[in-house]
């Protein structure tokens, strides 16, 4: 039993987050790329040995890319790279894998990735890695870039005025008790999230959708699956229903077990020698050697606070927004939370943009975790299961509009005026506009666009870093540039950057005006780039009063 103190320290930090999942883990990472200094803590001993999520989309590995971390994660979940496909089965899982043709697969026409390579959507692919293979390696990189992280450590209460949080943390294991005053607090707790119950939020959605236990497992399985390696498969059966989630296609595995209540069924009486022997049932394998790792009951569910900044307090990921896991989205969109977060509160705590930015925060961020929650719920059938059956058009085109690759409208945003034909003549006809409105317009994510600088071929993403960032086109260079310099004069502090792109220029395009095409700029218009990657401003042409124009526009998205 921890011994009981008394507070005996009291400590100040720019921010305060409270969660050591993913999230939060991204939290402090992104807040000390911004110079910020950050204490996170976590009530748990350690990262979660539960492999929940188990992906990280394109538009998330570009944010470790800007971090200089997308290939540490790649590698993390090098295990499960050859996962691919859906299957179900009414039998077993031997019945349905050994139906299934061996693969001879050749790793110079592997088509992984390819549809985001032909389609010039982004610089990064998607990549499967688990929660327990991620989390680790944002705990050592966020260590070792200053984070202050303290694991067993809880955060048994908050309270908030206008000026500062306060909060009360404990360690779990001494019992001592520390007062955190912050600027700020990141409550990334989870989506049973205490620090949202204590400020009261409300939360919409549809709710639980079903009970799930959550199995973790060993059993060797390699011989099986060996060259059709899969990714989920749901088994329906009598006596056993339930989804099998590869972890490495080997010999580690999840099973969602469906279980129900209303029959008077309780996570309580199925023990480990129950779920084992539902287990070979399920796998169809009688003898099959079975270790049972752990056992997490858990429910399918959707609930999206209303609100996502209380004061100084500001709810991220689960907290924010709960989802099924079946579009993927959960730690995505948590993650892009953090990151759209992070910026804004390096800004407003360096003095260098007004509170009042903070307020887009929920803004822009909320109607994403509807839309990703209500989306990733769609092809799960009444007992919180994923279904084949509705893995139909409608719900595809449903996770197509899963927005991790756009913003939505704030006042971070300078919005254009797209008269008289709302801009049909600038949209690029490519993969990227048509698909996911990357196409230069203020509130989607940068135009990704292959160039050459210093001799090396990059994507314009990777131009993009801790400040706000000016993309010319090929023929605006002196007047934007002589413009740019003066108002850099009255902003000393802000990283204020600018680029020519153009088949001449420092950033080299192989392509005549394919910048320009992309970005929806004639050559001499300009993209202004947030921090976090998203256009804040697109200028067709340039304007006439170009130094006027430009410092407006920052002063504007400063809120100052």
């Amino acid at each position: 039993m921890p011994r009981t103190t008394a507070t005996t320290e009291t400590i100040h930090v720019p921010v305060l987050i409270v969660g050591g999942g993913i999230v939060g883990l991204s939290a402090s990472l992104f807040l000390s790329h911004n110079d910020i200094h950050s204490l996170l803590v976590e009530r748990h001993s350690s990262t979660s040995i539960h492999p929940r999520a188990r992906s990280v989309n394109a538009r998330t590995m570009e944010i470790f890319g800007s971090i200089g971390l997308s290939e540490l994660v790649r590698d993390a979940g090098a295990s499960l790279a050859p996962s691919k496909g859906i299957l179900h089965s009414n039998d077993s899982f031997k019945s349905v894998m050994e139906a299934r043709p061996r693969m001879q697969k050749n790793p110079a026409t592997d088509t992984r990735g390819w549809f985001v390579r032909w389609a010039k959507i982004g610089p990064e692919d998607g990549t499967f890695v688990t929660q327990d293979m991620l989390e680790p390696v944002l705990l050592k990189v966020a260590a070792e870039r200053g984070g202050d992280i303290r694991f067993h450590t809880e955060c048994t209460g908050i309270r908030q005025d206008q000026e500062k949080v306060t909060a009360t943390i404990q360690n779990r294991e001494t019992g001592d008790t520390i007062t955190v005053i912050a600027d700020y607090l990141i409550a990334a707790d989870g989506a049973n999230s205490p620090i949202r119950s204590q400020l009261k939020v409300p939360t919409t959605g549809r709710g639980t959708m079903g009970h799930l236990l959550n199995i973790l497992f060993q059993a060797d399985l390699k011989d099986l699956v060996e060259k059709r390696e899969i990714s989920l498969c749901v088994i329906d059966r009598p006596e056993v229903a339930g989804l099998l989630t590869a972890i490495n296609n080997s010999d580690r595995w999840v099973f969602h077990l469906s279980y129900d209540p209303s029959r008077n069924e309780k996570p309580g009486d199925l023990s480990p020698e129950i779920c084992r022997e539902l287990l070979r049932i399920a796998l169809g394998i009688p003898d099959l050697k079975i270790r049972i790792l752990s056992i997490l009951p858990w429910q399918p569910s959707v609930r999206v606070a209303t609100k996502l900044q209380h004061g100084r307090t500001f709810l991220a990921g689960d907290a924010a927004h709960q989802m099924p896991p079946y579009g993927g989205q959960g730690a995505n969109t948590g993650i892009s939370d953090a990151y759209n977060l992070a910026w804004k509160l390096s800004l407003v705590l360096k003095d260098m943009a007004h509170p009042r930015l903070l307020e887009t925060y929920g803004i822009e961020r909320l109607p994403v975790g509807k839309v990703a929650a209500e989306a990733s719920a769609a092809p799960a059938d009444d007992r919180g299961l994923i279904s084949p059956l509705k893995l139909n058009w409608k719900t595809l085109n449903g996770w197509s509009k899963i927005v991790p690759l756009t913003s939505g409208f704030g006042s971070a945003v300078i919005e254009e005026n797209t008269w008289p034909l709302r801009g049909v003549t600038w949209k690029a006809w490519s993969a990227p506009s048509l698909l996911h409105s990357l196409d230069g317009r203020p509130g989607s994510r940068a135009p990704h666009v292959w160039v050459e600088k210093d001799g090396k071929t990059i994507s314009t993403l990777d131009l993009l870093g801790k400040g706000f960032v000016l993309l010319i086109g090929n023929e605006g260079k002196g007047a934007w540039t002589e413009a740019l310099e003066t108002v850099k004069l009255k902003f000393k502090d802000l990283e204020l950057i600018g680029y020519c792109v153009g088949p001449n220029g420092k950033i080299i395009v192989k392509r005549s005006k394919e910048w320009e095409i992309a970005a929806g700029i004639s050559s001499n218009g300009a993209l202004l780039v947030r921090p976090d990657g998203f256009v804040a401003w697109r200028q067709r042409k340039i304007p006439t009063e170009v130094q006027a124009e430009l410092e407006r526009v920052i002063r504007k998205i400063l809120c100052l």
